[in-house]
């Protein structure tokens, strides 16, 4: 679209500029908090895989106990189960991130009189490695909306920076230029007249 040379797109131009200088610091803040957020919870996630895996190497360790057990896997597995996952909504500068509130579980009846000894363990051990899970799905999900919203506010901050207020500044510099030279062509008109008026008038 080319730029229209004259004093209304200049005003027009001067308030857009000033709208840009005014929304780009908040703009680059919400993206400073944005960042800082992402890279908490990405520390976040990295302790979660940690302590999951170390977990799962720990309750490996049952796993012989299993086998040398009369027992069958299934039936351990009919003991314990997830009840409830409460997950509330964090709203952080705009965007709506999980968190993980509460894991309930539902445990069946046995006798500690028939089952092995380790069983109370195992059963403790499950539900710690399901919080766990849990509580992993939820950070990896903070981490990728967290990264979205952050690289979505710094393509804004970068339109803003980069491409606006650049191109509003070089209208406007081309606008001022076109209308002093303008008006400097109308003052030197201006005095040929009255110098052919002054002459004619001899």
């Amino acid at each position: 679209m080319k730029l229209a040379l004259n004093k209304t797109t200049l005003k027009r131009t001067r308030d857009e500029l000033k709208t840009y200088k005014k929304f780009l610091p908040s703009l680059d803040l919400k993206r400073q908090q944005l960042l800082a957020a992402l890279k908490v919870a990405r520390a976040e996630l990295a302790e979660s895989e940690t302590v999951y895996s170390e977990l799962e190497a720990l309750v490996s360790k049952t796993y012989p106990l299993l086998g040398s057990s009369t027992m069958r896997t299934r039936n351990l597995g009919s003991l314990i189960r997830v009840e409830e996952v409460v997950i509330v909504e964090e709203n952080l500068v705009g965007t709506r991130l999980p968190v993980a509130k509460a894991v309930r579980f539902a445990l069946a009846d046995y006798s500690r009189m028939v089952m092995p000894f380790w069983v109370d363990l195992l059963i403790d051990n499950l539900k710690t490695i399901a919080e766990q899970r849990i509580l992993l799905q939820v950070r990896r999900q903070r981490v990728k909306l967290l990264d979205h919203a952050a690289r979505k506010i710094t393509q804004r901050v970068n339109l803003f920076e980069k491409v606006l207020i650049p191109q509003s500044e070089a209208s406007i510099r081309k606008i001022v230029i076109f209308l002093s030279d303008q008006e400097r062509a109308a003052v030197v008109r201006s005095k040929i007249a009255k110098n052919k008026a002054s002459k004619k008038e001899r």
